[in-house]
């Protein structure tokens, strides 16, 4: 299996995303472990909008009970519920969640072509990985970064370090590591036990801790407590 990371969602070359390709959406900061918090919190489904407006228009097309979640450059959309992972954790229970965030769910639309779109953050990597290695063909395997408005961001590096490792554990094969992957995986693995550290210290992480959330932060920090491997299935997300 060959893994390669990228850096950022703006990275990712659209025409390169495959049928024949897997991809694994890291915003560790918040947005894909918002995600993997709302189905352990009990939700039937999340459906990742490109911006306010079209989450608005979904919601008319929405028979069953709906959420409106989300927020623009760190700030909560007008209306919408804050989607930070410990308030939705409580809330979703039931329902299905129209989410909208500036990174994380542009993301996962631009990853759209692929075979399939796997979600994942520290909660729930061991869960993924599983998820991927089972249903698992000869093929490339894209770990993506989702970054911050174009930049770099240290927790999803990490994040793609840690489920490398993680897949690497549960393959019996040896994994052919782009010079991207092998950088996240080494740098998982100098870090291993300083994921509250290292996300609390990323320029995310401070802002949060500014906004007073970190709360947030120490509950992603945590590895693998969430057993729901999310994946994208008729542009809606819903769990294996």
């Amino acid at each position: 299996m060959k893994v390669h990371v990228v850096m950022t969602k703006e990275e990712m070359d659209i025409e390169k995303v495959t049928s024949v390709m897997s991809v694994v959406i890291f915003d560790v900061l918040l947005a894909t472990s918002s995600i993997a918090a709302c189905f352990a919190g009990g939700a039937h489904s999340v459906r990742p909008a490109l911006n306010k407006e079209e989450a608005l228009k979904m919601i008319k097309d929405c028979e069953e009970e709906v959420i409106l979640a989300g927020e623009i450059n760190g700030v909560t959309i007008e209306g919408f519920l804050n989607p930070l992972p410990t308030s939705l954790i409580e809330q979703v229970e039931g329902k299905h969640v129209i989410l909208s965030t500036t990174n994380g769910t542009v993301a996962i639309r631009k990853a759209g072509g692929a075979k399939r779109v796997w979600i994942a953050s520290l909660l729930n990597t061991d869960a993924v990985a599983q998820k991927v290695l089972n249903g698992h063909e000869d093929e490339t395997l894209l770990l993506v970064c989702s970054g911050s408005a174009g930049q770099f961001c240290l927790e999803d590096f990490y994040g793609a370090g840690y489920f490398i490792s993680c897949l690497q554990m549960q393959y019996d094969k040896e994994l052919n590591l782009t010079d991207s992957a092998l950088g996240a995986k080494w740098f998982y693995e100098g870090h291993k036990e300083e994921s509250e550290r290292i996300l609390s210290n990323s320029r995310v992480g401070i802002t949060l801790k500014q906004q007073g959330n970190y709360r947030e932060v120490q509950y992603v920090s945590q590895k693998s407590i969430i057993k729901f491997a999310p994946y994208v299935k008729d542009g809606i997300v819903i769990f294996a």
